[in-house]
């Protein structure tokens, strides 16, 4: 099996150099191009085929749509991934503290999995916690209020009704709310995540891979006598990165066309 992880794309426009670079990316995963480690040392590569694809969160730097109006910008993303899923890859997106509401449209509408904080993921014979990880630091009271409110019933009744042009402006204010609230130095909320993903081994997680943060790393652990692996994802603005899976092993790699 093999699946890629990113996160953390935060895409506005589609002129701006990180989403023709993502753009690219996943024409490359389209046409099978991404070169990838086949040995466990990863010294040699060779181009894949993947099976899974998992967005974890903030793939747009802001989402509110209806089901007859997206946001003109984020179309050709959207025209991507349906590419990706006609050619027989499974798509799975995480909401994010940037992008939620997600389901009603990439669900319902295209059929792709959809999960609002985070989901169970086997990878070949490993159980995978895969998430934004937005909800890794419960200490954040304040985001986490926030964030309970933006998702509300109240608020979803909101922007659903109130004009598209008007809902846009709004989903940037929420955007920007977010980003207020959860500001925190990157490395200093890994170590948060560290011992989030700590506590799911405990509970028979193989695996934790998490976004939110923008730190790129990949951690090993023994865990009752078994190796377990922590993943931070990184991101699309200043990482490119991206994790790759393939028969039991995770590799933390960047994009460099």
């Amino acid at each position: 099996m093999k699946a890629i992880v990113i996160s953390d794309a935060h895409l506005r426009k589609s002129s701006d150099d990180r989403y023709k670079k993502l753009m690219d990316f996943l024409d490359a995963i389209k046409k099978g191009n991404i070169p990838a480690p086949i040995n466990h040392n990863a010294t040699d590569t060779a181009p894949i085929h993947i099976d899974d694809l998992y967005i974890a969160g903030d793939l747009f730097d802001f989402w509110f749509c209806r089901k007859e109006k997206i946001n003109p910008e984020f179309k050709p993303v959207i025209n991507k991934l349906i590419e990706l899923k006609e050619k027989g890859i499974r798509i799975h997106l995480s909401e994010g503290n940037h992008d939620f509401f997600m389901g009603e449209y990439f669900h319902d509408v295209l059929g792709m999995e959809v999960f609002e904080e985070m989901t169970n993921a086997r990878l070949d014979n490993l159980n995978v916690l895969i998430a934004h990880g937005d909800t890794a630091d419960s200490a954040n009271i304040r985001y986490l209020l926030l964030r309970k409110a933006l998702r509300s019933r109240t608020f979803y009744n909101i922007q659903r009704f109130i004009p598209v042009s008007i809902s846009w402006t709004l989903a940037g204010f929420t955007s920007s709310a977010s980003k207020e609230l959860t500001v925190e130095d990157g490395y200093a909320l890994v170590k948060k995540m560290a011992s989030f993903a700590l506590d799911k081994f405990q509970e028979s997680y193989d695996a934790v891979v998490l976004g939110h943060c923008h730190v790129a790393s990949l951690t090993h652990y023994t865990v009752a006598e078994k190796q377990r692996t922590f993943v931070t994802l990184g991101d699309w603005i200043s990482y490119y990165s991206f994790l790759y899976f393939e028969d039991g092993n995770f590799f933390l790699r960047y994009y460099l066309p």
